[in-house]
This record gives structure tokens, C-alpha cells and sequence, in this order.
């Protein structure tokens, strides 16, 4: 059976919900990085996150030498993005990433803050 099931699959989502803005985020985010297309990851990250979270990446990325919204150096294979919980303002969302193939894959799991006055992303952490 073909990786690709797109026809298979039914995707949606709405520029209402916060947990749909993580997942549009971290697919267009992650398609723009394998593709090596830089200036659309920043652009992303412009559109996405908030500035204050932008900086503090800067500053991660600096120190770990890795992308700050995939803690890595490589792209993942798979993404996923679930609702975790919200309150005080803030939605939270576990996006777990996979590395490799088969039963040897590898996953990574991310803490995922958004502001949901804003719908931005304002915090990433090891998960």
C-alpha cells in the first residue's frame, strides 16, 4: 500500500481552534524545513509564534545548535498534535515528532503553549 493514503484520509480544521493552528503550524513548518526553503520556516515562525517566544528561540537555538521548534538538528518523519489541557489564558498541546522508520523509530515529545486570546504559540518545551 502506498505511504501517501491522502485519499483515504479526511484532514480539516478551523482558524478557530488553537490545537488546529499548532498542527497547521508544525506540518507547514516542518514541510518548509525538508524542503530547505528558509525564509518560509521564518516566515512561519513570524506569522506563528510570538515574538517573545521567537526570541527565546534564538537564544536555544544558539546554545544547543539545533532547531528550537523541533529540538533537532534533522526533520522528523511524523508529527502528531494532541490537546493536552488549557487554562489561565493558555491552550496546551503535546506535539510528538518521529525520527526514522519502522521499529526503530524514534520520538521526541514537545509541550506546546498557546495563547488563546491570540491563537499564537508562546512557549515550546522538551516535553
Amino acid at each position: 500500500m502506498p505511504e501517501d493514503q491522502s485519499n483515504e484520509e479526511v484532514r480539516g480544521g478551523s482558524p478557530d481552534s488553537a490545537v488546529d493552528r499548532v498542527a497547521d503550524f508544525y506540518g507547514a513548518y516542518i514541510d518548509a524545513v525538508d524542503d530547505g526553503t528558509d525564509d518560509l520556516g521564518q516566515e512561519l515562525r513570524a506569522h506563528y509564534l510570538t515574538e517573545d517566544l521567537r526570541q527565546r528561540l534564538a537564544a536555544w537555538e544558539e546554545a544547543n545548535h539545533a532547531d528550537g521548534v523541533l529540538r533537532a538538528q534533522d526533520v522528523p518523519t511524523h508529527w502528531e498534535v494532541r490537546y493536552h489541557d488549557s487554562g489561565a489564558g493558555h491552550l496546551f498541546t503535546t506535539v510528538t515528532l518521529t525520527w526514522g522508520t519502522g521499529p526503530d523509530a524514534g520520538h521526541t515529545r514537545l509541550a506546546v503553549q498557546s495563547d488563546l486570546s491570540t491563537k499564537l504559540i508562546s512557549d515550546i518545551e522538551d516535553g
